[in-house]
């Protein structure tokens, strides 16, 4: 599976096992690992977080790209449709960017990118959410740059201390 646009620069294509060591110099980042939920510290976590996304992509429940810069490269970014049907319409995307691609626009390029092709995708899909904690400030920057709306804001739940912004993007 490949998603490219000539006009962002980037291309998403699925995760690769040669990618383990892109991920893992990512995840050793300490920002990226406050605002991220699922510790990838080791080869070993790293290969069964690479497993868990090709069984999400197998299930239907999530479709998770490593963003490339269209000059090739290594992963700079990774991208995430997160299939939520199963208990409400609509999905909800999320995403990371590497420390070293930072400041270059790549989260919301590639987050413009994932939402066109879910829309395209699936039809059926009323709208896509993007949430972040409130303290999150970059996060809703790339909400913002990407289309989606601030829509409320959320209650703390768990494994999230603190209150969240729901942005929607709503199918064109």
């Amino acid at each position: 599976m490949l998603i490219e646009s000539t006009s962002s620069a980037l291309v998403l294509r699925r995760w690769h096992p040669d990618d383990l060591d892109a991920l893992l110099a990512a995840y050793r980042d300490p920002v990226l690992r406050h605002w991220t939920r699922v510790p990838v510290t080791s080869a070993a976590e790293g290969r069964q977080w690479l497993d868990r996304v090709d069984t999400d992509w197998n299930d239907g429940s999530r479709y998770t790209f490593a963003v490339i810069d269209a000059d090739d490269g290594p992963p700079v970014a990774n991208v995430v449709l997160k299939r939520t049907a199963l208990y409400r319409p609509g999905a909800e995307v999320g995403y990371w960017t590497a420390a070293w691609a930072r400041g270059r626009g790549v989260a919301p390029r590639a987050v413009t990118m994932l939402s066109g092709w879910a829309f395209d995708r699936f039809p059926e899909l009323p709208h896509i959410d993007l949430m972040h904690q409130v303290d999150n400030v970059a996060s809703c920057r790339v909400a913002l740059k990407s289309g989606y709306l601030l829509q409320e804001v959320a209650p703390a739940r768990p494994p999230f201390p603190l209150e969240g912004h729901r942005h929607t993007l709503t199918a064109p």
